[in-house]
């Protein structure tokens, strides 16, 4: 039997979905074929291996029993291929294989994955180059373009520049984003930081709630459409899932529609014709293999509701797990079941790691 680490919570804005999307993983890893072992990281990066209940992480509940914390750390000796406890006896514990299921920066932007490469761990996903190029959206936008992959008209925004002269940077913006527009900060996820602005005020607003979270941001034109996603699976050969349709609660699908407000549709399949579904499933893979994924990522869509144009909005390589995330749903339609797609994304990560 391997032994699987489940590395969860993390440093990041997206800590608390993280907690509820290892909660789902853990509960539905084959135990037949896998021994767990927990590893949780506070908000404020310290590592414990974490004995207790999966049914107690949501909202660090893990934390409150301190005898089933023991402080630990993965070990970059490749020797050792796994981590170390540090209780009243140092103890090694060889992992096989890794899932981190950490959302955001400090677990999906490539540093855990650059951590898991130098200590020759397997692990879940796409390698630490794929991951920072996915998390960064300029980045991923500028791959983008490079790769002839339409998507929204778009603009960079660095902290340092906007503050020298917001003026003309709210001025560009109105010139070739028009409004509405979209302001995203550069690195995070769940929609975190993300508004929309429909004049020069609420603007110079977004501007301001974003840089909270990054210093850098992308400024998107709105466009009008249907919002669609795409699972895709596999390493050189990837298979993309059925494509579902979000509906927001919200104006869009900011982070209370994602997780907080239950009126929030998904449709699976999407509300599209099987010609324009089979477009986006073809657009995701190769989006996906454009970006260097590997593993998993969830590619996101807009069907443009003028000329039915697909979009791409972003990929997300470590995509929620929770028993509402579209990832597994959307696998789940396509005839992948939670526990069968936990098994394959161990499977890739060996085969990927193990070369």
């Amino acid at each position: 039997m391997k032994k699987a680490l489940i590395l969860f919570g993390g440093v990041s804005s997206e800590h608390d979905v993280s907690l509820v999307s290892a909660q789902s993983v853990i509960n539905n890893v084959p135990k037949d074929k896998y021994e767990l072992v927990l590893v949780g990281i506070t908000k404020d990066g310290r590592w414990f291996l974490y004995e207790g209940e999966a049914d107690n992480l949501p909202e660090d509940k893990w934390l409150l029993d301190e005898s089933k914390l023991t402080p630990a750390v993965i070990s970059v000796d490749r020797a050792d291929h796994g981590i170390i406890v540090l209780g009243e006896k140092t103890e090694k514990i060889r992992i096989d294989v890794v899932f981190p299921v950490l959302h955001g920066k400090n677990g999906e932007d490539g540093t855990v994955q650059g951590l898991l490469q130098v200590a020759g761990i397997p692990f879940v996903g796409c390698d630490m180059l794929a991951s920072a190029c996915c998390m960064d959206k300029v980045i991923t936008n500028t791959l983008a373009d490079n790769a002839g992959i339409p998507q929204a008209k778009w603009l960079g925004l660095k902290e340092y520049e906007y503050n020298q002269n917001k003026e003309y940077f709210i001025e560009k913006s109105k010139k070739y984003l028009g409004y509405p527009v979209f302001v995203k900060p550069a690195n995070a996820g769940s929609s975190v930081g993300v508004s929309k602005a429909t004049d020069d005020a609420s603007l110079e607003k977004a501007i301001e709630i974003a840089f909270k979270e990054d210093s850098k941001l992308v400024l998107e034109e709105g466009i009008v459409g249907k919002e669609v996603e795409c699972a895709v699976l596999g390493n050189e050969n990837p298979i993309a899932s059925v494509v579902g349709e979000i509906v927001p609660a919200n104006d869009f699908y900011d982070y209370e529609a994602k997780y907080i407000n239950a009126a929030s549709e998904l449709h699976i399949p999407a509300r599209l014709s099987e010609e324009k579904i089979n477009e986006v499933r073809f657009a995701a893979i190769n989006a996906y293999k454009a970006l260097g994924c590997s593993g998993l990522s969830r590619v996101d869509f807009f069907v443009r509701e003028s000329d039915g144009a697909v979009m791409l909005n972003e990929p997300n390589t470590i995509p929620g797990f929770t028993s509402i995330s579209m990832y597994p749903k959307l696998f789940g339609a396509s005839g992948i079941g939670y526990s069968d797609l936990i098994d394959k994304l161990f499977d890739y990560a060996i085969e990927k790691w193990e070369k």
